[in-house]
Parts: C-alpha cells; sequence; structure tokens
C-alpha cells in the first residue's frame, strides 16, 4: 500500500469527500467538500467513485512526499504546484513515482484545492463518511487538520495502471465556474423584508468578511431592514440559505453549518452555483441574481449533464 507523509501542512489541510447526510437530526451537518464539483472531477479524473475521499487545501497549500507510486489529480484553486520542483498541472492525471515531492504554494486564484488519489485515502469511516467535521472534531485524520509528519495510506486501486490519462479542459472549467453573480431564490422568510431590503440584497456589492469559514460566509454591505420584528422559532436550516441577523449583514450557510438557526433567511443559493461559494475568497465582491425554483432545477441539471461530459482524454 503506498502513503503520503506529510512535510508541510499548510493553512488548512482536510481529509474530505461528499459529507455525511442524513445526521442533521443529531446536530451533524453533512459538511464535507467545500467545492463539491472541483473533488468530483478530481476523483474521475483518478478514476474513482466521485466521493473517495481526497485532502481539501485552504489558501496556502503545502508539501507531500510518496512512498509508492501513486497516480494523482490537482483540481479547485491553483496553487502553483510542483512535484520535485517541476511544474504539476492541475485538472490533469499525473503519475508520481516512489520518492517524488508535490509542493503545493499560496493560491494564486480561488481559496480551496483538492489533492485526490487513484484509489482514495483510506481514512475509516465515521456515520458513512470520511470528511473532517472541523466542528465537532470528527472524521478525516484524527478528527483535525493535517499536520506536519502525519501519514496517510493511499486505498488500494487495483485498475490503477489501466485508468487512461485524462484531463478537464478549460472550456468546461468556464462553463462550470462562470463569473457573474450567484443565482438565488427566493428564501422562507423573504416576507420579512420589504421590497426595498429585497432590492437592495440583488443590487448590491457585498464584500466577503475575513471572519469567514466552512460554517458560514460574512458578508458586508448595505443593511438589510426587516419590516417584521418579530423572532422565529428555531428551525432546520441548509447549506446555501442566506441568513440576515439583526446587524442586517447577510451570511450564506456553508457546508459546516449549525443544523438548525433562528434568523429570518431572505434568499437562498442554488445547488448550481453551491460549489462556487467554496471559491470565495476574504474581501471578494459578490453579486446575487433572483431566479425562480424552476429554473433553479433546470440549472442543477446543466450542471451534472456538463460534470459528466467534462473529462476527455489527455492529448
Amino acid at each position: 500500500m503506498s502513503r503520503v507523509r506529510v512535510l508541510e501542512a499548510g493553512f488548512l489541510t482536510t481529509v474530505q469527500d461528499l459529507g455525511r447526510a442524513g445526521w442533521a437530526h443529531l446536530g451533524v451537518s453533512a459538511a464535507g467538500a467545500a467545492d463539491a464539483v472541483s473533488l468530483r472531477l478530481g476523483n474521475r479524473l483518478c478514476g474513482n467513485a466521485d466521493g473517495a475521499p481526497a485532502l481539501e487545501l485552504t489558501l496556502v497549500g503545502g508539501a507531500f512526499a510518496f512512498e509508492g507510486p501513486a497516480r494523482i489529480a490537482l483540481t479547485g484553486a491553483d496553487f502553483s504546484a510542483t512535484l520535485d520542483g517541476r511544474p504539476a498541472p492541475a485538472w490533469l492525471l499525473l503519475a508520481v513515482a516512489p520518492g517524488q515531492v508535490l509542493q503545493l504554494g499560496p493560491a494564486r486564484s480561488g481559496t480551496r484545492g483538492y489533492l485526490c488519489v487513484c484509489g482514495g485515502f483510506a481514512v475509516p469511516p465515521l456515520l458513512g463518511s470520511a470528511a473532517t467535521h472541523l466542528l465537532t472534531g470528527m472524521g478525516g485524520h484524527a478528527g483535525r487538520p493535517l499536520r506536519k509528519g502525519d501519514v496517510l495510506d493511499i486505498g488500494p486501486a487495483a485498475d490503477a495502471d489501466d485508468v487512461p490519462m485524462r484531463r478537464v479542459p478549460p472550456d468546461a472549467l468556464d462553463r462550470l465556474f462562470p463569473a457573474g453573480p450567484l443565482r438565488a431564490t427566493a428564501g422562507p422568510q423573504a416576507d420579512y423584508f420589504g421590497r426595498a431590503s429585497l432590492d437592495l440584497f440583488f443590487s448590491s456589492p457585498w464584500r466577503v468578511r475575513e471572519s469567514s469559514d466552512r460554517m458560514g460566509i460574512r458578508l458586508a454591505g448595505p443593511a438589510l431592514e426587516r419590516r417584521r420584528p418579530d423572532e422565529l422559532l428555531t428551525e432546520g436550516i441548509s447549506a446555501g440559505a442566506v441568513q440576515v441577523p439583526r446587524d442586517g449583514q447577510p451570511i450564506v450557510l456553508h457546508v459546516e453549518h449549525p443544523t438548525t438557526g433562528g434568523y429570518p433567511k431572505i434568499a437562498h443559493v442554488i445547488t448550481a452555483d453551491g460549489h462556487r461559494l467554496g471559491q470565495l475568497r476574504p474581501r471578494d465582491e459578490i453579486r446575487f441574481a433572483p431566479v425562480a425554483l424552476e429554473r433553479a432545477v433546470a440549472l442543477l441539471r446543466e450542471r451534472e449533464a456538463l460534470i459528466d461530459a467534462a473529462i476527455r482524454e489527455a492529448g
């Protein structure tokens, strides 16, 4: 079995998969990869199942020594990766020889990158998932971010040598990660806000605050005023919901969001754009655009079709 040794852990590197759905009634959100599309594409390049465990790197990558042969794929943000000092391009299946070192620097664009390996990382599942849940300290590698000296086993990939050399071309990435506003449907408490606040939410630029994390993306901009002063009973919430606390500054709930909350939700970022939230950087400026529920469903179908068509033979 091949292994990977952590030489430098980076800013925040964790084991992630597609999360542990179905445990919200116990207070555990699904969590998983902040940019699930990049994780899925990396795993498909490696011939893995979409949800195979991979490493999620945040803002600053790290260095990893391979103690055996491996095939890998780097996806998501650009970390200027090198393999023994030579450029290691992203969105492409790469062969790694025993003893080689993968170095990843600061993210040049986006926030999170993914290191996928053929066979996935051999991390025991907890509640059906290998994902690290930072809020509770469960899952992943000892329930925490990686540290220097950690060693991770690579799972068996009997047909790794038969995995064709494949890539994700730029035109597919342009369509999967479009520029422009995040699309959102009306929230369940949109009626708590007057027309002026609703128009302000969808017409204003919003700045991503430095305090944003995997729990929530905090935004700074004009204060959104409620027209209803009454408080909500705590209710179930989901990733992508846009809560508005008393200060009027929205919070977009992210993958490790609490499972319940009592702030009114003015909007909900559509599932088709959920992976784009995972690449937002502190101080980024974003906007929102309203879409109807029927359009949101159609956009999700389009995204899934794009993912299915994205992997092509490397040439």
